[in-house]
């Protein structure tokens, strides 16, 4: 099995056992909102990790071509610079708006202490 089959066929096991679990509480809508406050937390963290590993990725793809590039062009290394730093910011957006989601997903969740209270008294 290759390494990318295997982290989809992991996530898609985590997302189902996250759903199993939820729908196997005990019914209860301040137990069903204990679970997705956890959910959330995980698709938070995974959310941002992926963001960030793909933004690693392109850039150093960008900054690996821009080093081939003035290496066969060393009279065009000033453009090729303005345009891998333009097209650096842009990858680093990408990171930004999931960042920004994130933030968003979290901060739409009711109060923590609130949620446990209504569960566990």
């Amino acid at each position: 099995m290759t390494r990318k089959r295997f982290i989809g066929a992991l996530t898609g096991i985590l997302v189902l056992g996250m759903a199993s679990v939820s729908l196997a509480a005990d019914g209860s809508a301040q137990a069903a909102g204990l679970w997705i406050y956890f959910g959330i937390a995980i698709a938070c963290g995974f959310g941002i990790g992926v963001a960030a590993m793909g933004c690693g990725v392109g850039m150093g793809n960008a900054i690996n071509g821009a080093m081939h590039g003035t290496a066969r062009n060393p009279e065009a290394s000033g453009k090729i610079m303005t345009t891998m730093i333009i097209g650096l910011a842009l990858i680093e957006s990408l990171t930004i708006y999931a960042l920004l989601i994130c933030l968003l997903m979290v901060f739409k969740i009711p109060a923590f202490p609130a949620i446990i209270e209504k569960v566990f008294h």
